[in-house]
């Protein structure tokens, strides 16, 4: 009988351990979750005509509520990286008030999605920032963040849970190809995230983003640099990569420059593409950290114009 107690208690005691060891360390911070989301449902069942009490203009004689609307829905999706140590680091941060910055997922190093805020929810990811006419991002975007602290290259698990998320995304809110961009590039003078390991041309391939022609890229820098026939199987031939991007610093190098096509220049290439140029450089080494990435300056090298080029053909 004593056995059968003691087993009983012991059985007791390590239900409660399960219990406290499965409780989730963010259960205060749901609650306040839930606290605010209900606030703020409150405020969508009032009656317009409540919003207009003690306002100037005439009203009419009754509040008429239309029957057709809906959810205002996410536009663009916006990628950054964490740029701290671990996941668990990211989701303390942003489930501090103080801290005053959020995303709608984080994804850590092991591929696990973290859905922090409701998709029609605004978070505070994006700060000041612009891309194309848009001022306000966060009212438009879907954040996500990337556990990684800024150095480092993205595992697999992660890029390939990122791209289940963005998948589910485009389809589910019609998000344009062109709309899936990086913080980098809506903040040019205050953000690099995510890192130039960031596979941008992967995201491009599966339908997140826009990538340039690379073959069309180096028949118009063999053209430009190499009119004659004869040069260009001479120069292919002494080239390890069939790839001439990857041979930059050969044909900079070159005394011929690399005619930009006319009439566009730069600054009207960038705007068009959504940069902020407003300030050139910082404009200039967003780009080049988006597709470019390797060299990422404030300098447009002839290569890197050709390559701006083709993009913003894609954009008009």
């Amino acid at each position: 009988m004593k056995y059968t107690s003691s087993r009983a208690g012991l059985l007791l005691l390590a239900g409660i351990l399960v219990v406290s060891c499965a409780r989730n360390p963010y259960a205060t911070t749901n609650r306040s979750y839930k606290k605010q989301a209900k606030a703020y449902a409150r405020t969508l069942k009032m009656a317009p005509l409540a919003e207009d009490e003690g306002t100037l203009y005439p009203q009419g004689n009754y509040w008429v509520g239309t029957t057709n609307f809906n959810m205002r829905k996410p536009n663009y999706v916006v990628i950054h990286h964490t740029a701290q140590d671990s996941t668990t680091q990211t989701l303390k941060t942003f489930t501090i008030p103080k801290t005053q910055v959020s995303a709608h997922y984080v994804i850590g190093r092991d591929g696990k999605v973290y859905h922090m805020l409701n998709d029609y929810l605004r978070a505070w990811h994006g700060g000041v920032a612009r891309w194309g006419n848009n001022t306000d991002l966060n009212s438009s975007s879907i954040g996500i963040e990337l556990d990684n602290n800024g150095y480092e290259p993205f595992s697999e698990a992660q890029i390939n849970s990122l791209l289940e998320v963005l998948a589910m995304l485009k389809k589910k809110y019609s998000i344009p190809a062109t709309n899936f961009i990086g913080h980098s590039d809506i903040a040019p003078t205050r953000k690099d995230d995510p890192n130039a390991m960031f596979p941008w041309k992967k995201l491009a391939e599966n339908g997140f983003g826009l990538w340039y022609d690379e073959a069309a890229v180096d028949s118009a820098i063999v053209a430009a640099v190499l009119p004659d026939t004869t040069q260009k199987l001479n120069m292919a031939a002494l080239l390890p990569d069939s790839s001439i991007l990857k041979n930059v610093a050969i044909l900079d190098s070159l005394a011929k420059p690399i005619p930009v096509p006319d009439p566009i220049q730069p600054k009207e290439a960038l705007h068009i593409i959504g940069y902020d140029t407003r300030n050139m450089p910082a404009a200039i080494k967003s780009f080049k950290l988006h597709f470019i990435q390797t060299n990422v300056d404030t300098t447009l090298t002839a290569t890197d114009k050709q390559v701006l080029f083709n993009l913003y053909k894609k954009y008009l």
